[in-house]
């Protein structure tokens, strides 16, 4: 049976573990060639390089810092070479730092970037993806609720990506490139959750009283991707469990 991602290369920033990790996975599983991204974590790259490797799929990993412009856009060059161009973009790295307001900077509370080297690596991406591709974001709910202090910075970012999803929609738009965003809540990332024990506080916020798994936000980017979701572009999708019902 054909895979429903069968002949299409994707490439996924922050592909070393958690949410991306995973989502490189599920595209793999769905027939996908997966280029990934790594910014330190260069042994856990490889193990993820090897599981896609396992299925079938062609896979190679690029050392790269996601928050500099000119490194995120000759990421993107150089998996659209080795790929033979490029399908689908899933924009995943980013780390948040939560810290008090007394301390908070745009540069320390949040390194952000999907905002810093997102636009510029996406652009570089776009002028590589074919026609009728896709563009996935990774944001968060925190665009639009705060149940944590000190989240003000990273929240009021979460929210750009937002708008610049929406913007990239109405650019891309004529070539049939979908662009959206997948808004998670809490999720279980293992070793690499920032707090686990704030996190494991915030399970009763949530309707199912628990994190998600990094599996469930990448079985939403592989609908995503797919035909499936040929109507869908310019939307912010939360994933959340409940947290906001």
């Amino acid at each position: 049976m054909t895979k429903r991602l069968s002949g299409k290369a994707a490439l996924v920033t922050g592909g070393s573990h958690g949410i991306g990790a995973a989502t490189a996975k599920r595209l793999a599983a769905d027939g996908a060639d997966v280029a990934i991204t790594y910014s330190g974590k260069k042994l856990a790259a490889d193990a993820v390089v090897a599981e896609i490797e396992a299925l079938g799929a062609r896979s190679f990993a690029i050392r790269a810092n996601a928050a500099e412009p000119a490194i995120a856009a000759d990421a993107a060059r150089r998996a659209a070479e080795r790929l033979g161009g490029l399908d689908i973009l899933v924009h995943n790295a980013g780390v948040s730092n939560f810290t008090p307001l007394s301390e908070n900077t745009y540069s320390t509370t949040c390194r952000p970037s999907t905002v810093d080297g997102g636009p510029d690596g996406s652009r570089a991406a776009a002028d590589h993806i074919r026609d009728g591709g896709r563009i996935i974001v990774i944001g968060s709910v925190s665009d639009h609720t705060m149940t944590t202090p000190a989240g003000q910075v990273c929240g009021t970012i979460k929210a750009a990506v937002a708008g610049i999803v929406r913007g990239w929609a109405r650019d891309l738009g004529p070539r049939n490139i979908l662009v959206n965003v997948i808004q998670p809540g809490l999720v279980d990332t293992g070793p690499d959750t920032a707090d686990p024990d704030l996190t494991e506080d915030l399970h009763p916020l949530t309707a199912l009283g628990r994190s998600a798994k990094p599996e469930e936000i990448a079985n939403l980017a592989g609908f995503l991707a797919s035909d499936e979701a040929s109507y869908i572009t310019g939307a912010a999708i939360d994933i959340d469990g409940g947290k906001l019902v």
